[in-house]
């Protein structure tokens, strides 16, 4: 049913002055939003949908505030390659995505660079903290590394941490959900953003691989809930991925580790 453009936009209001969705992807509040006017009573039930939609796309994932410019400066105070990785490290245990894989990162980035060809160049789309695993990745030094996340203040942070741990590139708001990101690399990283794009509207994941501009892409999914339940999700995700590569004509290869299924697509 057709809504008021002013209740869509105090909806995006109401949603964007919380403390928690503040620094959120506009674009992304407004399409969630209007979705859930459609189907909702009245603003109220609207706006409350709207919260809880984007508390699963990306809320969930961080289970308590970010100090950004506290951990830029514990990055700069690092004035070596292991005191770097050590802050890394801890960093990346504020989010749930780059937590869940602390304990086989090693294992995780070489076991995935050495399935591909010479990377030269990277895109993580959905970063999260991600970009704090450079120091673990195969990647030459000065390489253009393209981050995009659906928070403003997180990609200000991966954007000046960057330089920080060698790399070049930038890092920019961006909703997936509605286009892919703009740039072109040899590989991208989509890990664990599917079935997150899946909460936001159905088949904005197939679309979202065949938008990126790379020639391998390295999709993937967990096996475990964030409660740590497993579900047969491995399963389920493997079917999706064989469907999506059949459809698209693309070749992979499937690495499995313990709460992480990878895909290494060449498209």
């Amino acid at each position: 049913m057709p809504h008021p453009p002013d209740q869509l936009e105090a909806l995006v209001a109401e949603v964007l002055a919380s403390a928690k969705y503040r620094a959120i992807s506009p674009a992304l509040v407004r399409s969630v939003g209007a979705r859930e006017l459609a189907a909702r009573r009245s603003l109220r039930e609207a706006v409350k949908e709207t919260k809880s939609r984007l508390h699963q796309v990306a809320g969930a994932f961080l289970d308590r505030a970010p100090h950004y410019d506290a951990w830029l400066n514990e990055l700069r105070a690092a004035d070596s390659p292991a005191a770097r990785m050590a802050v890394c490290r801890t960093l990346m245990a504020a989010h749930a995505s780059t937590r869940e894989r602390m304990p086989e990162l090693e294992r995780f980035y070489a076991a995935i660079f050495a399935a591909l060809p010479p990377v030269t160049s990277l895109i993580d789309a959905a970063c999260g903290l991600n970009p704090l695993a450079v120091p673990w990745m195969a990647l030459p030094p000065g390489a253009p590394y393209y981050a995009c996340d659906l928070y403003a203040d997180m990609c200000a942070f991966v954007g000046a941490a960057l330089p920080l741990l060698g790399m070049a590139g930038e890092a920019a708001v961006c909703d997936l959900a509605a286009s892919p990101p703009p740039w072109q690399a040899d590989v991208a990283l989509v890990l664990k953003t599917l079935p997150v794009l899946e909460h936001v509207r159905r088949g904005a994941g197939h679309e979202l691989l065949r938008g990126l501009r790379a020639h391998h892409l390295v999709v993937s999914f967990p096996t475990r809930s964030l409660g740590g339940r497993n579900v047969g999700m491995a399963t389920t995700y493997s079917g999706q991925m064989h469907a999506i590569t059949q459809a698209e004509g693309w070749t992979y290869t499937t690495l499995a580790f313990a709460n992480e299924l990878v895909f290494i697509i060449k498209t």
